[in-house]
């Protein structure tokens, strides 16, 4: 936040989700969506349901986002990778390219969400400057 005199939290402070979004450069949305598709994501939740999300959260977060961003894994991919990983055997056969079914109707699926947000944001912007 621009002009934000506020202290800067210690590394090892509880973050919000706009914090974290902020910081990961995503929609709050995207977060919310990832922990439905990732058990391992599991920031706690005080009342009213908000989020703080821990350290080690944040570092995973990062993770996914490197993985499916920049190294073109599938969810399926990245969700495939971790539980090998957890199981203690990495496995080299999630691989960004080949999807499957499944792979293609998330894409859909995400891709879908995206254009209705892109259409509300229109839809607003059209409202705001008539």
């Amino acid at each position: 936040m621009a002009g934000d005199n506020r202290p800067k939290k210690s590394a090892a402070a509880f973050r919000t989700i706009s914090e974290v979004a902020d910081e990961l450069d995503l929609q709050q949305h995207v977060l919310r969506f990832w922990e439905t598709k990732f058990s391992q994501i599991n920031p706690m939740k005080r009342g009213g349901g908000r989020r703080y999300y821990r350290p080690e959260d944040i570092a995973l977060l990062k993770r996914i986002k490197s993985l499916l961003h920049d190294d073109g894994y599938t969810i399926k991919g990245v969700q495939k990778l971790l539980s090998d990983e957890a199981a203690g055997h990495a496995s080299s056969q999630a691989s960004p390219v080949n999807a499957s079914q499944g792979d293609i109707e998330d894409y859909r699926s995400e891709i879908s969400a995206a254009i209705g947000e892109l259409e509300d944001l229109k839809n607003f912007l059209t409202r705001t400057v008539n």
